[in-house]
């Protein structure tokens, strides 16, 4: 049986594909307020303001390519039972040819009802007021606002718990409940984390950290994990 690695990425694994991120200077958010594009209450308050904002995040990762980073991680199917949990809402992963993806923030490429939250989609093109689900109420899309539960964080708990091996791959650790997966690692396992800026996290954790693109980082621990797994 295939050891088991879990991988924890988040908007600077996309970064490299030309995906722009939150928190960097040119990042997403300075045109926009988060309060309007990504809570509930901004749904409410102008839901065509919110379907135009994610209408063009998604023509903007339809356009983008995955990068050496996202590759990387499907190669390592190769020797590994690999789980990507994704703070992502593009599908570049998949694209890349990872097998196993589970978007914690749910997906620029599903809508919901508005009612039902069981009630998910596929979506390619934009979503226009006046699109309903068969409850009759209007799609949005399928992504985990600031405010909303995230219904797969137990699921990925669970899986970070199980792991042989653990990455944590461009996020800044600072988006909760996500962050705190880091936690849930058993002692004594392989653990890297890759960023440009490497985040905090506490050393007692036993993380190997990588600062640089995602993309380089990743080369590098594809090269670790096979030496260390190959002694064994």
């Amino acid at each position: 049986m295939l050891p088991r690695l879990v991988v924890l990425s988040g908007a600077g694994i996309s970064a490299e594909s030309g995906i722009p991120t939150f928190r960097d200077f040119n990042g997403l958010w300075n045109n926009y307020r988060i309060e309007d594009v990504a809570s509930p209450e901004g749904w409410r308050k102008n839901p065509q303001l919110v379907l135009d904002f994610y209408n063009m995040r998604r023509k903007d990762a339809q356009k983008a390519q995955p990068n050496r980073a996202h590759y990387v991680l499907a190669e390592l199917q190769e020797d590994f039972d690999v789980t990507v949990v994704t703070q992502n809402v593009d599908d570049l992963h998949e694209r890349a040819g990872s097998k196993n993806v589970i978007h914690l923030h749910g997906s620029l490429f599903k809508m919901r009802s508005s009612k039902d939250e069981s009630l998910v989609f596929d979506i390619k093109e934009d979503i226009k007021l006046g699109d309903k689900c068969p409850l009759g109420s209007q799609l949005r899309p399928h992504i985990v606002w600031f405010g909303e539960a995230v219904p797969l964080i137990e699921t990925a708990a669970e899986i970070v718990a199980s792991a042989d091996a653990f990455i944590v791959v461009g996020t800044s650790l600072q988006v909760y409940p996500a962050a705190g997966l880091i936690e849930e690692t058993r002692d004594a396992i392989p653990k890297f984390v890759v960023d440009t800026k490497i985040p905090y996290i506490s050393p007692r954790l036993g993380f190997n950290a990588l600062e640089g693109k995602a993309s380089e980082g990743m080369e590098r621990v594809k090269d670790e994990l096979r030496r260390i797994f190959a002694k064994q």
